[in-house]
């Protein structure tokens, strides 16, 4: 399994899929296997209630399945207490044995409007920031020293950029469909980690396709081509290959993480690029 970081301190290549229960479990399964055998580092699941089992679980199945980091990508704060995702967390810390990673953040467009219909509280922006916090202290201390549980949390404003700068091991940046590649560079790069941070892009469409359930329903890949938009990588894996690399020398971006459906047509640009 390859270690996301070079030992000179320079950030590694690595690749996460996001494999949600869309078919059979025998099918699912024999994804997952093939997932790890074209070299991606982390499988990772989306926190989307009642359309698939919940994370927790299925993440430790997969992690049974193949030698595999799992992770969530990313719960919402809102959605359960912090002390009990916690506790989640470090439970996935320790039947993994150290394979799990917790992504997190405030949760996506329109939460508010499932936290009504699931009868739970709809916390402001700042309270789930705060629940955010809550849920990494009480990791660390259910992690106790023995453990680390990377956390990767997923950002946009001053406010959470700044918690992730104190807490996160890897950070994603929620883009906007209106965010170009300038725009994408200028946010990157107002981000000031006090210490080493793993970046990560998630990328939903991959040429003309979109991956379900990481980008909204009415997404345009021609609009995203034309805008030069980060959330777009182009059908060819040689293609892809050189504007991942780019990314990285422009911006410092080096965990890219795809839609399931993508994961055999990546798989060149994996195997050129994985931990290198």
């Amino acid at each position: 399994m390859n270690d996301a970081r070079a030992s000179s301190g320079t950030q590694r290549f690595r690749f996460g899929v996001v494999a949600p229960i869309t078919t059979d479990l025998p099918t699912w399964r024999e994804r997952v296997r093939r997932i790890a055998d074209r070299g991606y580092s982390t499988l990772l699941m989306p926190d989307v209630p009642r359309w698939q089992p919940a994370p927790g679980p299925t993440l430790a199945a997969a992690a049974g399945l193949a030698d595999l980091r799992v992770g969530t990508w990313v719960y919402a704060s809102p959605l359960r207490p912090p002390w009990h995702t916690a506790w989640e967390a470090h439970s996935l810390s320790v039947l993994t044995e150290g394979r799990f990673e917790l992504g997190i953040g405030t949760g996506r467009p329109g939460i508010e409007d499932e936290l009504r219909e699931l009868g739970l509280p709809v916390p402001r922006p700042a309270e789930r920031l705060a629940q955010v916090r809550e849920t990494v202290a009480a990791l660390r201390d259910l992690d106790g020293p023995e453990v680390h549980t990377p956390v990767t949390m997923a950002v946009r404003g001053p406010r959470a950029q700044a918690l992730a700068a104190e807490v996160a091991d890897t950070v994603t940046f929620a883009l906007t469909p209106g965010d170009d590649r300038a725009e994408t560079t200028r946010l990157v790069r107002d981000f000031h980690p006090v210490r080493d941070v793993e970046l990560s892009q998630h990328v939903a469409v991959i040429g003309d396709r979109v991956a379900p359930f990481m980008a909204p329903p009415d997404t345009d890949p021609a609009e995203l081509r034309a805008m030069d938009s980060l959330a777009i990588l182009p059908d060819d894996p040689a293609a892809a290959a050189e504007e991942i690399q780019r990314r990285r020398e422009e911006i410092g971006f080096t965990y890219f993480v795809f839609g399931a459906d993508f994961a055999e047509k990546l798989a060149p640009v994996v195997a050129r690029l994985a931990g290198k």
